[in-house]
């Protein structure tokens, strides 16, 4: 059975041509838009931003997601990950 502790699941970027990116190791995704994808990752906050970026495939399951569009920058921050848990984009959706 796969091991689902976000402590040690591997976490991997992998951007094609500017065009999309895969991510892994993906816990929660805080928020999404056209121009910015907001990702809790294993190895902190996670910020994509772009233009036209559209979330093409999401699996929380396995900590994967698939994003098309336009790629500007990728860049992490520790901030959230020490304290209260942000409340996922999910449970604000379904309040």
């Amino acid at each position: 059975m796969e091991n689902l502790n976000t402590g040690t699941r591997s976490h991997k970027i992998t951007v094609t041509n500017r065009a999309g990116c895969s991510v892994s190791g993906v816990n929660d995704v805080l928020s999404f838009d056209e121009h910015e994808v907001l990702l809790e990752t294993t190895m902190g906050m996670l910020s994509i931003k772009g233009k036209e970026l559209h979330v093409n495939r999401l699996t929380l399951d396995k900590g994967e997601i698939d994003i098309d569009g336009r790629v500007d920058s990728c860049s992490y921050s520790d901030t959230g990950m020490t304290g209260q848990k942000q409340e996922s984009l999910m449970s604000r959706l379904f309040r």
